[in-house]
């Protein structure tokens, strides 16, 4: 929900409107289909990366208004804690430019930004949960400044009704309370969008689904919450628990929680859309002034504002997004799965695997969703998240098999096909998949790198925790500029 919003007070008129406006909303997106008024040629992959702040002693920096400001470039936003960035990287089309050129352009934008943040005291880390943080960090004082996220978190809690509570059972077990939504600020992801027809949308919504816990198995990133050592991606349960709007007798009674998986896979993107207005009630009921049948009718495309708003608050994993650029209305896949980091080379790794495969998976004769329980794509999500590379999956014709040998004997290769059918020659695909490849072969990704540190240091005499996590951060922050591969990084 990146639109600015004002600080008010929602009325039961004020809901009762934007209930009739995202309807109205529904029913124009539904006729801008039937008649075939969206974007279908030359389809385009988009990036959003969120970042962490942190001071010289690798904690977190609340300072994100001073590094905006001083970064000056509008492709930086808040995010909803005061130690978190996040930037828009512009849009493309996935083979423009030349192998390296998305690289360099997305380097380039880090390190100026990077510089331009420790001129005013604080420097970006790209990673899942930032390992320091502790639980002192994240308090009502820790929300960014603008409006829009003190609404959402007073309408988080006005649907509670009491404080958030945030269980997970790693190596170390985590029990705690929240009295804002906070902690949701400390998971930090990668978002890749990926432009498509209406028509061509459910295969590669569906794609996406099936292969959510193999990405997060090959890139989990995010092993330590609040100095206590969790799943390999804690942030797939924090997300899920730290946004939740539902108090457990609602839970028992089986209301969708608001970061959700889904529950089938979909044959339209407007089954997607009309599931958010049945299932969801709004946390921002704010009504926008344009009319969207009478657009349609003059011959305009509509903002449809209130259903894309109150889409930015339903955290699904694979979100679908609707918005008009240049005049023309489009729809793209927001694949919200992976973590942040560690490098921008592991992060083209992971992009070229997830447009690759999900190419390859559509185009095949027999999809894996006709072969895959939705039960059983969820499952992988979750076992992926807590056992990372270690995980055992399930895939269709293979049964459960651990990641590496899943993604070396079945779905690399498709990966190359899809890429290949995407129009990128060998020269250019084997570099980023061969990260993809490596990381299978040694079994090592952003979390086994942490974990493995973490415990090398607090092996050492007088090195207690705290010191270890801060110790390791900024070995992370040293490795992650020289963007080698994390699979390579050595633990000394």
């Amino acid at each position: 929900m990146g639109r600015d919003v004002p600080a008010m007070v929602f009325t039961r008129e004020d809901r009762r409107r934007y209930r009739i406006k995202m309807q109205e909303c529904l029913d124009a997106f539904a006729q801008m289909l039937r008649e075939a008024r969206f974007a279908s040629e030359q389809p385009r992959v988009g990036l959003e990366i969120e970042l962490n702040l942190v001071d010289e002693a690798a904690e977190p920096a609340m300072r994100n208004s001073d590094v905006l400001e001083a970064i000056a470039d509008p492709a930086w936003d808040t995010e909803l804690g005061r130690f978190n960035l996040e930037i828009n990287v512009p849009p493309r089309r996935l083979t423009e430019g030349g192998p390296d050129a998305w690289e360099s352009e997305i380097r380039a934008a880090l390190n100026h930004a990077d510089e331009r943040a420790r001129s005013v005291g604080a420097q970006l880390i790209m990673v899942g949960i930032l390992p320091t943080l502790r639980q002192e960090h994240i308090g009502e004082s820790a929300l960014s400044e603008n409006p829009r996220y003190r609404l959402l978190n007073d309408q988080v809690f006005a649907a509670r009704g009491e404080d958030l509570r945030i269980e997970v059972d790693g190596v170390d077990r985590l029990r705690t309370y929240a009295d804002t939504i906070t902690p949701e600020a400390a998971c930090t992801s990668t978002q890749f969008h990926l432009q498509v027809s209406p028509e061509e949308f459910p295969a590669y919504w569906n794609a996406a689904q099936a292969i959510a816990g193999v990405q997060i198995g090959l890139a989990a990133n995010a092993p330590f919450l609040f100095g206590r050592e969790l799943w390999h991606e804690t942030r797939i349960p924090l997300f899920e628990q730290a946004t939740d709007t539902r108090p457990q007798e609602i839970k028992v009674q089986g209301v969708r929680p608001r970061v959700w998986f889904g529950e089938r896979w979909i044959t339209s993107v407007f089954d997607l859309f009309e599931e958010n207005l049945r299932y969801f009630p709004a946390l921002l009921p704010l009504c926008d002034e344009q009319d969207p049948t009478e657009t349609l009718e003059r011959g305009d495309i509509p903002e449809l504002a209130e259903l894309s708003l109150h889409n930015g608050t339903i955290y699904r994993w694979n979100r679908p997004v609707y918005a008009v650029a240049d005049g023309t209305p489009h729809v793209r896949v927001e694949n919200r799965v992976l973590p942040a980091g560690p490098t921008v080379a592991d992060t083209l790794a992971n992009g070229a695997f997830y447009y690759g495969l999900t190419r390859a998976l559509v185009d095949e004769e027999r999809p894996v969703w006709s072969r895959m329980s939705f039960a059983a794509a969820e499952d992988n999500l979750h076992m992926a998240a807590r056992h990372g590379i270690e995980a055992r999956l399930y895939w269709p014709g293979m049964g459960e098999v651990p990641v590496p040998e899943l993604v070396l004997r079945r779905l690399l290769p498709l990966a190359h096909r899809g890429l290949e059918l995407s129009g990128m020659d060998t020269a250019w695909r084997e570099p980023l998949l061969g990260i993809i490849e490596q990381r299978c072969v040694t079994a090592r990704n952003g979390a086994v790198w942490q974990k493995e540190m973490f415990h090398h240091l607090t092996a050492s005499p007088g090195v207690d925790r705290p010191e270890a996590l801060r110790r390791m951060t900024r070995q992370y922050i040293d490795y992650m500029h020289l963007n080698a591969p994390a699979h390579t990084w050595p633990v000394d």
